[in-house]
């Protein structure tokens, strides 16, 4: 059971990943609909922040990825021992 229920976290711990980029990305477009409203500036300031949003949301990704593969060869580094 112990072993079943590592290997669900660990799974459940990866599914993150799409909610992250998802919310990156309307985060970062409701800033910028607010700021477009305030200041008057449609459309630049949404399509500024909708892409600092894609970048923050690929910038989390990578992270996530490398945490991943540095993971796996941890595992396989303990797995030859």
């Amino acid at each position: 059971m112990g072993q079943k229920k590592s290997g669900m976290f660990k799974y459940m711990k990866y599914s993150v990943i799409g909610i992250e980029m998802a919310m990156s990305v309307v985060v970062g477009a409701a800033i910028g609909y607010w700021l477009d409203q305030w200041l008057g500036t449609e459309p630049w300031m949404l399509v500024f922040w909708l892409i600092c949003g894609v970048i923050a949301g690929f910038r989390s990704l990578y992270k996530t990825a490398k945490r991943i593969m540095k993971e796996m060869a941890e595992d396989d580094d303990q797995g030859s021992d």
